[in-house]
């Protein structure tokens, strides 16, 4: 069962996140997903410089480093700040930092980088990491934490706890069921791992699993529709 509930994972693995292709200046096209946590940890180290950043100019450099620790994953060959603005534009630069780890900067808006960037970054320093590796580890597939670091990023983390849960949810239920016992009645507390996946696939825009930006990737197609399967909106919030 552990063999297909990761099997499961893999092929749904084009579908629980957004990615895209970005082009550099060269000409190379380059296919991106959100970054494994071996990376994504540099990446919000260098993130903590965003936050300390004094105007625009110093957060968009701030960011650019952030982005040149993504490019280790993507395109290794850059390697320093020099190489990264010798092969990519700035619009670039955001759309990696979006897909990466969803840093969200639009250019059009008034509101500084800095506002903007760390107003979106916030989403993973409010998860267990370490906790949440330790559950997907005793699954058994990685030798150790760092294969399982350089296999998985957060939303593919996710997405495997969330298969492995409810699994389990539904074997205790059907147990608790042979009983006469209604597991579903019975459990009125706030369910805090689907709000905190909702604000994961959300890249921190929902507040609880039932706000409409929550329905993204691994939610959306689980209830059948949802942001990217028919359903849109707009943040009247941003200009």
């Amino acid at each position: 069962m552990l063999g297909q509930l990761f099997c499961y994972n893999r092929t749904m693995a084009t579908t629980i996140y957004e990615s895209g292709f970005i082009e550099l200046i060269d000409g190379n096209i380059i296919y991106i997903t959100p970054l494994k946590i071996k990376f994504l940890r540099q990446f919000m180290e260098k993130f903590e410089d965003v936050k300390k950043a004094k105007g625009d100019e110093d957060s968009i450099a701030a960011l650019a480093e952030c982005a040149r620790v993504a490019m280790q994953q993507y395109w290794p060959s850059i390697k320093t700040i020099e190489d990264l603005e010798d092969n990519v534009d700035l619009p670039t630069i955001y759309k990696i930092l979006d897909i990466a780890a969803g840093i969200k900067v639009n250019s059009k808006s008034r509101e500084p980088v800095k506002n903007q960037a760390t107003d979106s970054g916030s989403t993973w320093e409010k998860l267990d990491l370490a906790g949440l590796e330790s559950e997907v580890f005793l699954l058994g597939i990685w030798k150790d934490y760092e294969e399982l670091e350089s296999s998985l990023s957060m939303p593919e983390i996710l997405a495997t706890l969330n298969s492995k849960r409810d699994l389990d949810y539904q074997e205790k239920k059907f147990l608790a069921a042979i009983q006469g016992v209604d597991l579903d009645k019975q459990s009125g507390k706030k369910n805090e791992w689907e709000e905190m996946k909702a604000r994961v696939f959300s890249k921190g825009q929902a507040s609880n699993a039932s706000d409409v930006v929550a329905l993204q990737g691994a939610n959306a197609q689980k209830a059948g529709f949802g942001i990217g399967m028919g359903l849109s909106y707009q943040d009247l919030t941003k200009k």
